[in-house]
């Protein structure tokens, strides 16, 4: 009797059912840093969260460090690509694409309630684990460059001025996210959107009409 061999699965569907299992682990990881807090997140924690046995999850991270340091970057993909799809949207116009910009930021995809708690639990541990560091000034260093060369757009002739709005929009949207995240219940997303927008109208003067066009303000 001969014993046909096992069947191989075809190596695009290997690939597609181990993509499947990371998004399954990273989606899990955030949960768990919600529900448990980013120290008490373990390789245990995830795999409870995603249904699947520790080993699974051993198997695609290694360790728990490996794990939580995936997720964050992870989460800075997810955010950027948020960000830069919405660019995409509106084209060349610095103006739409400012507007564009400050809007994707308070879109609940990148800053709901449970979303701000993962971020601020890596950020709270960026001074001690430099992986963290390293990832987060990464993507910062693409946002902000991104932001500054859309104000250099509006304000050609008086670039310390385009540094400086860059500067000050980017510190404004952190604090909000940071009063969204500590005060969920007195701050709403919709008021510190349109706090951001007359921030832009006081500071970029000769754009206010179609600013407040622009982002449908009355």
């Amino acid at each position: 009797m001969t014993v046909a061999p096992p069947e191989k699965r075809p190596r695009r569907e290997r690939k597609e059912n181990a993509e499947r299992r990371r998004r399954q682990i990273l989606d899990a990881t955030g949960r768990s840093i919600v529900n448990n807090g980013l120290q008490r997140t373990t390789l245990a924690t995830v795999a409870d969260e995603a249904g699947l046995s520790q080993g699974v999850a051993v198997f695609y991270f290694k360790s728990k460090n490996g794990l939580l340091t995936e997720a964050l970057r992870d989460l800075y993909m997810a955010y950027e690509n948020h960000w830069v799809a919405a660019l995409d949207r509106v084209g060349d116009d610095p103006i739409s694409r400012l507007v564009a910009l400050v809007q994707a930021d308070f879109d609940q995809q990148v800053c709901s309630p449970e979303i701000l708690s993962v971020w601020f639990a890596f950020w709270g541990e960026q001074k001690f684990t430099p992986q963290y560091a390293a990832i987060t000034s990464a993507f910062d260093v693409r946002r902000q460059e991104v932001v500054r060369a859309i104000f250099r757009d509006l304000l050609p002739n008086d670039p310390a001025r385009a540094a400086d709005g860059a500067e000050w929009l980017e510190t404004l949207t952190d604090g909000y996210w940071q009063h969204l995240h500590l005060f969920p219940e007195q701050r709403r997303t919709e008021d510190m959107l349109a706090g951001s927008f007359r921030f832009l109208a006081a500071q970029l003067p000769e754009y206010r009409d179609q600013i407040v066009k622009s982002a449908g303000l009355t």
